[in-house]
C-alpha cells in the first residue's frame, strides 16, 4: 500500500502525536475524577512516568494506545506497509512497557494497563478502575 502523503507531510503529521493528554487518557482521568479519586500525573520519579499515579496507595495506571503498544485488537493491527520498520518499533514499545511495569512492581507498586479499546465502554472501564483501586 502506497502512502498518499509526501514524506514531509507524513513527518509533520506524526510529530504532532503526543504522549500526554491523549483522548483515551483524558477519558480515564475524567472518569476517575467523577468517581471521587484524586491522582497525580506523569510522576517523574517513577520508572516509565506512569500516566496516572496514586502515591498513597502505591498504584499506577498506564493508558496505552492500542496501535503504538501492540495490543492486538482491531485498533492495534500492524500496518500493511513498511513492516520492517513498524514491527521492531512496536515490539520494542511492548518490551519497554514490560520493563517499566516490572521495575514498578519490584518497588512495591501495583500497575494497571488500560488499553485504548477499553475506554469505549464506560461501565466496563469503571468496573476495571474500581476493582483496581478498591
Amino acid at each position: 500500500m502506497v502512502d498518499n502523503r509526501s514524506k514531509e507531510s507524513r513527518s509533520r503529521l506524526m510529530s504532532r502525536i503526543g504522549s500526554r493528554d491523549t483522548a483515551p487518557e483524558l477519558i480515564v482521568r475524567k472518569l476517575l475524577y467523577r468517581l471521587g479519586y484524586r491522582y497525580r500525573l506523569h510522576h517523574k520519579g517513577l520508572p516509565g512516568k506512569p500516566d496516572i499515579v496514586f502515591a498513597g496507595r502505591k498504584k499506577a495506571i498506564f493508558v496505552h494506545g492500542c496501535y503504538w503498544h501492540g495490543h492486538g485488537c482491531k485498533i492495534g493491527k500492524l500496518p500493511k506497509s513498511r513492516l520492517d520498520y513498524w514491527q521492531p518499533k512496536i515490539e520494542r514499545n511492548r518490551q519497554r512497557d514490560g520493563e517499566k511495569r516490572e521495575a514498578l512492581e519490584n518497588m512495591g507498586w501495583t500497575v494497571l494497563e488500560v488499553w485504548q479499546c477499553e475506554t469505549r465502554n464506560m461501565r466496563t472501564l469503571q468496573d476495571i478502575l474500581q476493582d483496581f483501586l478498591d
